[in-house]
């Protein structure tokens, strides 16, 4: 069955935009998920194999639910552009689009006849988002590149875990997830430009390493005038203290910042460390931290004689900054979660409804939507490769060769 012709004309802020997301995975499509979140047309462009997202993550009915949430709001179709005739296709449909994103290693596409030179040729005005492991240059720009490279080349991994233990990686897409934030972030600049600044199409060079070496803070600049490399320091932070992980006398976890001076003595106070208050040091976050061992051992002593809701309430009405710390199932149940609509419910013609994450960023006058899940494999190519762009889809070096 035909989509229905929202397709071509969505709402959001982003309706208008057409984007082709020819990468596989998980930053870049997710950078083109955050457009067609803000109402975008996103076509998602396979190798007639599939993406390898789908064998990813748990499964149910042969159907990867990591699968339906990354590439939601996407209309799914098949392509080898690898082949001559799958390359013309593609060509033919960058001429009418405003975005492509991938993700191949350097040189990928202009093996294929694809690069930013003929790319350009047909479509002046076209943005291209480039997302790899190392970025377009550099001596590692050859290099194969998944998040968990960026996530140790960023310095992540080094300072990440307990200061006797080892570093530490992220049990999911962390590098993938910012860097496809800030790619989204960075489309809609070249678009902003192009469109209100009386510029042209340019390329997007995204290394999955440097949107985490941006969000990791002042290190660099902190070893540059410092010579200082941080370490490993467990959940404490070495901005304020105290900031930690707590365990209640019913074993429950909840966690503490204290990144407002006010907050901390508020905190202190609580558990019982007026001998702290007056302490020249106390008055600042860095004071603290030089203090922090005599300061966590308070709040930890102090929590630990007491269940989470004996906790939680003294907190709030101390007005301290702490919450539990959730499962996903605990994400899922909390009233504020519910409230404020941070989850959101998408019919799929398979499984039925499916839970995910909405919209990251409210509008208020031109909010996006959830309004489907990842597409089935080739499942709009009828639609958008037959209907808008007149190309065979029964033609096997189009949509069933094998990739060079």
């Amino acid at each position: 069955m035909a989509p229905p012709q929202k397709w071509e004309t969505r709402d959001g802020p982003l309706s208008g935009v057409r984007v082709l997301d020819i990468a596989t995975i998980f930053a870049a499509p997710l950078a083109a998920t955050l457009l067609a979140d803000m109402g975008a047309t996103v076509i998602k462009v396979e190798h007639p194999r599939g993406d390898n997202l789908r064998s990813h993550g748990h499964q149910k009915d042969g159907e990867s639910l990591l699968w339906k949430m990354a590439n939601r709001n996407k209309l799914g179709v098949t392509l080898d552009f690898s082949t001559p005739e799958g390359a013309a296709a593609l060509l033919k449909m960058a001429a009418d689009v405003d975005v492509i994103i991938e993700n191949f290693r350097p040189g990928t596409l202009e093996r294929w006849g694809l690069g930013w030179d003929e790319l350009h040729a047909v479509n002046p005005g076209l943005v291209l988002v480039r997302v790899t492991g190392f970025g377009q240059t550099g001596p590692y720009s050859d290099r194969p590149g998944f998040g968990t490279l960026a996530e140790a080349m960023s310095g992540f991994a080094y300072v990440t875990g307990s200061p006797d233990g080892p570093p530490t990686l992220p049990p999911f897409g962390l590098a993938d997830g910012i860097c496809g934030i800030t790619a989204a972030w960075a489309t809609v600049s070249a678009l902003y430009w192009r469109d209100t600044r009386g510029g042209e199409g340019q390329v997007i060079d995204m290394a999955l390493y440097e949107p985490l070496l941006t969000v990791l803070g002042s290190q660099p600049t902190v070893f540059d005038q410092l010579g200082i490399v941080q370490e490993r320091n467990g959940n404490r932070s070495v901005n304020n203290a105290p900031r930690n992980t707590y365990r209640t006398s019913d074993g429950k976890w909840l966690a503490i910042s204290t990144s407002a001076d006010s907050v901390a003595r508020r905190l202190i106070g609580l558990v019982g460390g007026e001998q702290f208050l007056d302490q020249p040091w106390f008055g600042s976050a860095h004071g603290r931290v030089a203090h922090v061992e005599e300061l966590d051992g308070a709040v930890s002593d102090w929590i630990a004689a007491r269940s989470q809701a004996e906790v939680m309430e003294a907190c709030g009405a101390a007005g301290v900054a702490v919450i539990p710390i959730y499962s996903v199932e605990d994400v899922v149940a909390d009233p504020h979660v519910q409230a404020r609509g941070s989850l959101t419910t998408v019919e799929d013609p398979k499984l039925g409804p499916l839970l995910m994450q909405d919209v990251i960023a409210r509008l208020s006058e031109t909010p996006g939507s959830v309004e489907s899940p990842g597409p089935g494999l080739g499942e709009h190519n009828d639609l958008v490769l037959k209907g808008w762009y007149g190309i065979d889809v029964e033609q096997p070096e189009i949509i069933g060769g094998s990739r060079a």
